[in-house]
């Protein structure tokens, strides 16, 4: 079937999701859940064959830690679907209303996009996060996934239209596109008319794509080139625990933390205890002659180490001479995802935030919070470092637009 035809049938399926009850799609999302653990083994059978194709292909034990699913994973993704199904419906939400000097009475509401495209690599567990935020704000969901997680994918949509359908709802709520070629791809950024809104999820070449060829609007998600700055007048002990936190929590998230900056004030007495840590957790360190003043171990950092999204066991580090110069090189580098700084200065504080140009900002916390289900949202369809209409992590009213509804006794203007 063409990605057209997909988009046909997504949008007759948005048409029935947009008035539809809360009860009915938390009803579905508790269904989807409970199927997904009814049917774990033939889910894991399906991973099992991508994690094997992708061991022979020579992925890095990043992508294969991204797309690898267990029974535990995959109990913790249905219970994101339960959770979900708990939060509040956006649709029909008031966002302001008033009445006008002229007795109209005037209402913008919160209503669904309609059919909503993600494009996405490796990760299975965002097949279900986004068919799932897609359908409880009312939104049909194309899905697109990378070949890598084919059989995942494959294996989870059909699990996951059978409870749909089983609920009441049309099964082509939730659609995978094929992955076997670029072409769906291409089909699907020129869909406009048929597909309301793109939302690509990877790395910084698939989203740099489609932002520059899509005729669809898009949503821009986060490359996370995040750093953690160490303030002169930062807890040491507090500032380690913070930043091999940030690095290491897990290692190929976008909100991990790329890139340690040091204020030269403390470099001498932070850098070898956090230099020790790093080297204890297996990370690698890409410094400047100051820092691998340090130690031995640390490999001289470039340009492009500075710019890297690594996404792996690696991290750059600079000695700064001041909050300024933190701030220059995030201005230079960073991706606007997440940014913190470690420091017991609360002008340094009220500084680095007026300042830092970013999704989110976090003082004296790992970049690892920024995240839908940690800031209490539910799941996420990603994190967004544009800065229209959504910004951070995109939770249910992101996934909606409004409308007006004006209401009258045969006014005339």
């Amino acid at each position: 079937m063409s990605v057209t035809e997909q988009a046909r049938r997504a949008r007759d399926a948005a048409a029935e999701l947009a008035v539809a009850t809360r009860t009915v799609k938390d009803a579905a999302l508790v269904a989807m859940a409970d199927a997904l653990v009814a049917r774990t083994p033939e889910i894991l059978t399906a991973n099992e064959t991508d994690l094997a194709a992708g061991r022979e292909a020579g992925l890095s034990g990043a992508v294969l830690d991204r797309l690898a699913l267990d029974a535990g994973r995959v109990a913790g993704i249905a219970d994101a679907l339960r959770e979900m199904a708990a939060l509040p419906d956006p649709v029909g939400e008031v966002v302001r209303g008033s009445t006008l000097p002229n007795g109209l009475e005037l209402r913008q509401i919160r209503v669904p996009f309609g059919v909503v495209g993600i494009i996405y690599e490796a990760r299975p567990n965002v097949t279900v996060d986004a068919a799932g935020i897609c359908l409880k704000s009312g939104n049909a969901a194309l899905l697109r996934g990378s070949s890598s997680a084919a059989q995942s994918n494959a294996a989870l949509v059909a699990v996951l239209r059978d409870a749909v359908a089983g609920a009441g709802l049309p099964a082509d709520a939730v659609q995978l596109l094929d992955a076997s070629s670029r072409d769906s791809v291409k089909e699907l950024m020129r869909a406009r008319g048929l597909v309301d809104v793109l939302i690509p999820r990877g790395g910084a070449s698939l989203i740099r794509t489609v932002v520059e060829e899509s005729t669809v609007p898009v949503i821009e998600t986060g490359v996370g080139n995040c750093h953690v700055y160490v303030d002169a007048a930062a807890d040491l002990a507090k500032a380690v625990a913070v930043t091999l936190n940030a690095k290491t929590q897990r290692l190929s998230t976008c909100n991990t933390a790329e890139s340690l900056l040091v204020h030269a004030g403390i470099a001498d007495a932070f850098l070898p205890p956090v230099l020790a840590a790093f080297a204890e957790a297996g990370v690698t360190v890409h410094g400047s002659p100051e820092v691998a003043a340090h130690s031995a171990a640390v490999v001289p950092a470039t340009e492009e180490d500075y710019a890297t999204e690594y996404l792996s066991a690696d991290i750059s580090v600079a000695v700064v001479d001041s909050l300024d110069a933190a701030v220059a090189h995030i201005r230079r580098f960073g991706t606007g995802h997440t940014e913190a700084i470690v420091t017991d200065s609360a002008s340094a504080a009220r500084d680095f935030v007026a300042r830092v140009d970013a999704a989110a900002v976090m003082v004296n916390a790992s970049t690892r919070f920024t995240d839908g289900g940690e800031f209490g949202f539910g799941a996420e369809i990603g994190i967004s470092t544009q800065k229209l209409h959504a910004r951070g992590p995109m939770g249910l009213p992101e996934l909606t637009s409004t409308k007006y509804v004006v209401t009258g006794d045969g006014h005339l203007r």
